[in-house]
Parts: C-alpha cells; sequence; structure tokens
C-alpha cells in the first residue's frame, strides 16, 4: 500500500502478520524452556530464560522491522540497565543486546500472548503506585543479579517523548548498591516521534500503528558504567544516571 506521491503508507495484512509470528515466537520459547529447565536450580533458570528472551526479542525485533543501531558496548558482569522510557518498543530492543530481567509497566501483563510469554521469560511487570508490586520487583532484580543476570529498568517510572529524562526513581539504584553491580546509562532515541507511547493513547491502536509501518529505526546509546559505591546514596547514583542519559540524548548523531 503506498500513499500520495509514492511513499509506503499503513500496510495491515504487514501488522497481522507480525503479530501472529511474534506470537509464534514467543510460545515457540516458552514450550521449549518449560521442558529444558525443568532440573534446573533457581539461578539455572534465571539464566535460561534470560538467553532465551534475548533471542525472543531479537526475533521479534527483526520481524518487527526494527532497525537498531548501537553506539557502546555492555560490560561483560551482571549490571542494572537504565534507559529513559519512550515506548513499548524500548524493552525489546534492549533486551536483544544481552541477556536480561527487564522490568515493565503492568499495562502490558494482560495482553494475549504478550503478557504471560514474557512473565513466563523472567519479565517483571509493576503496577505504577503499588508499593508492594515495587518491592515485589526490587526482590526480583536482586535475585536476577544474585544469579549472574543482569536487569533492564525504566526509572522514569512512565513514558515520555524521549528528549528530557523525568527525575528517576531510587529503587533500582539502591538494588545496585546492594548487589555492589555497576549502572549502564542506556538512552533510547527513535528517528520517528510517533513512536513515542505517551498520554492517553491506548496500547493496542498504537501498537497496531507501529506494526504497520515499513520499518523502525532507533539508536541505542550505552554510556561508561557507573560505579555503585561511587556515590554517597542510591539518589546521588540515580541523579548521576539521569545526567549522563540527557548527556548521550543530547550528543549529535552522526
Amino acid at each position: 500500500m503506498r500513499q500520495a506521491g509514492g511513499a509506503p503508507g499503513p500496510n495491515p495484512a504487514l501488522a497481522a502478520s507480525r503479530v501472529a509470528r511474534a506470537g509464534g515466537y514467543i510460545l515457540e520459547a516458552v514450550g521449549q524452556l518449560r521442558f529444558e529447565a525443568r532440573d534446573f536450580s533457581t539461578a539455572e533458570l534465571h539464566r535460561a530464560r534470560a538467553e532465551r528472551l534475548q533471542r525472543v526479542a531479537d526475533r521479534i525485533c527483526r520481524v518487527h522491522g526494527f532497525d537498531v543501531t548501537v553506539r557502546g558496548k555492555l560490560p561483560q558482569v551482571p549490571s542494572v540497565l537504565v534507559a529513559n522510557h519512550v515506548s513499548y518498543v524500548d524493552a525489546p530492543i534492549v533486551a536483544a543486546l544481552a541477556p536480561c530481567v527487564p522490568i515493565a509497566k503492568d499495562e502490558l501483563a494482560g495482553w494475549p500472548f504478550v503478557g504471560a510469554g514474557a512473565r513466563s521469560l523472567g519479565v517483571v511487570f509493576v503496577r505504577r503506585g503499588d508499593a508492594w508490586s515495587g518491592a515485589r520487583a526490587l526482590r526480583a532484580a536482586m535475585r536476577a543479579l544474585a544469579s549472574g543476570v543482569s536487569v533492564l529498568g525504566f526509572p522514569e517510572g512512565t513514558t515520555t517523548r524521549g528528549d528530557d529524562p523525568l527525575p528517576f526513581r531510587r529503587g533500582l539504584f539502591g538494588v545496585a548498591r546492594l548487589a555492589g553491580a555497576p549502572i549502564v546509562p542506556v538512552a533510547i532515541a527513535y528517528a520517528s516521534p510517533d513512536v513515542a507511547w505517551i498520554g492517553e493513547d491506548w496500547f493496542l491502536p498504537h501498537y497496531l500503528r507501529t506494526a504497520m509501518r515499513a520499518r523502525t529505526a532507533a539508536t541505542i546509546t550505552l554510556g561508561a558504567p557507573l560505579a555503585p559505591d561511587a556515590y554517597g546514596c542510591a539518589e546521588d547514583l540515580a541523579h548521576a544516571a539521569r545526567s549522563r542519559i540527557a548527556q548521550l540524548l543530547r550528543r549529535p548523531h552522526s
């Protein structure tokens, strides 16, 4: 389908194909994991879930036409990856880089295939404004790091247009200090502002618009790790990470 002038337009058939294939990838991964992990220890299960999730995230990115440019490298030790939050697209494009346990908004947990499948692959869902849910997520992050698996979080707590991060919540930074895990600032930027999932926009219509788009370009810039013991408290560490991500977002991409 093409718009006036020959530019590619929305493609409902492409979206339907992508939804079906993504659902198939998730179901296949969950089924294989349940078969393989019957005798795993807790730590082995954490690592197996994270490795499987990375492969699924990579396949989902490929089938959706997410063209991701990555600048920088991740450390080779379990880390806490903290990113600015623009869209539900953020989690798969970062999770595709390395095995990790993402912490995601609860809104996605009830979506068919995605919610249950993501939970089975180790994604931790957090209900906004629920202190118990937040504490449970932090405990899950501690267990993941203790098992040798990195954690991915979005400490703004909500999505924005992505150019100026909101103040970071300090919970994950306290976890990093307790675990002695480095903080990796992750700056996410998209070529199109339409990728941002903000305001009162419902998930399903927005996702379908994204899935109908032929390609979605993104840039991930990985900042130098921050040593948690170099900062006096979790709040200072959170402020440093936010400042670093803001700097990376302002950096011109060549």
